[in-house]
């Protein structure tokens, strides 16, 4: 492909959506609407569970979590002994 023959493309591509923009008509059928709004849901699944990251990420540098109180609850048998597993 030569440059100018990819510039023209360019060119109409862009033109087809200065246009959609110009007649108000961004989607050509149900399907780019819905196609557009699972691309929206999911871009927000996303950012969602960023800020979840970042939220525990700055909890946990906040707060005390590595204290010797949490893991001296943890120093304690708890359960039954599984004999089978023995050699």
């Amino acid at each position: 492909m030569s440059a100018a023959n990819i510039g023209q493309q360019l060119e109409n591509q862009w033109n087809d959506v200065l246009g959609r923009i110009a007649t108000k008509q961004m989607f050509q059928s149900e399907w780019d609407i819905a196609a557009f709004a699972i691309f929206f849901t999911f871009i927000g699944l996303i950012l969602l569970l960023i800020v979840l990251v970042l939220i525990r990420c700055f909890c946990c540098c906040c707060c005390d979590c590595d204290s010797p109180v949490n893991k001296k609850k943890y120093t304690q048998k708890v359960g039954v002994d599984n004999l089978a597993m023995e050699p």
